[in-house]
C-alpha cells in the first residue's frame, strides 16, 4: 500500500489527480500540484460536495461570490457545497502541495 507521499513524478508540468477509492456516494482523491492553479476564468462547479484537507505545501482558493480568498496551509480544511463555485489561485511553485480531497453527495 503506498503512502500519500510516495509515487510522485520529479517532473510535473499538469496537476496529478488520483482516486484513492470510491463508492456509489464518496470518492476520495490524492491531489498533487507544484505550481498548477485553475485557468483565467475557469470555476469548478461540481455536483458533489467536496472536502479538502491540505497535506503539505501551500495554496490559495478563490471563490465566485467574492467573498472568500483562502490561503492554505498544512493541516487546513475546508468543506465546499456542491455547486460552489470555486477555483484554485496558486499552489506553491517551490514545493509539492498535496492535497486529499473526499468528495460526497
Amino acid at each position: 500500500m503506498p503512502g500519500i507521499f510516495q509515487r510522485i513524478p520529479a517532473d510535473l508540468p499538469e496537476e496529478l489527480i488520483e482516486t484513492l477509492c470510491q463508492s456509489t456516494d464518496v470518492r476520495i482523491e490524492r491531489i498533487v500540484s507544484r505550481g498548477q492553479a485553475s485557468p483565467p476564468g475557469f470555476w469548478y462547479d461540481q455536483d458533489w460536495h467536496e472536502f479538502v484537507l491540505l497535506v503539505s505545501g501551500r495554496a490559495r482558493l478563490t471563490f465566485a461570490d467574492g467573498a472568500r480568498m483562502i490561503d492554505l496551509a498544512p493541516g487546513d480544511w475546508l468543506d465546499i457545497p456542491a455547486h460552489q463555485k470555486h477555483r484554485v489561485d496558486w499552489t506553491d511553485p517551490g514545493q509539492d502541495t498535496v492535497w486529499l480531497a473526499v468528495h460526497y453527495r
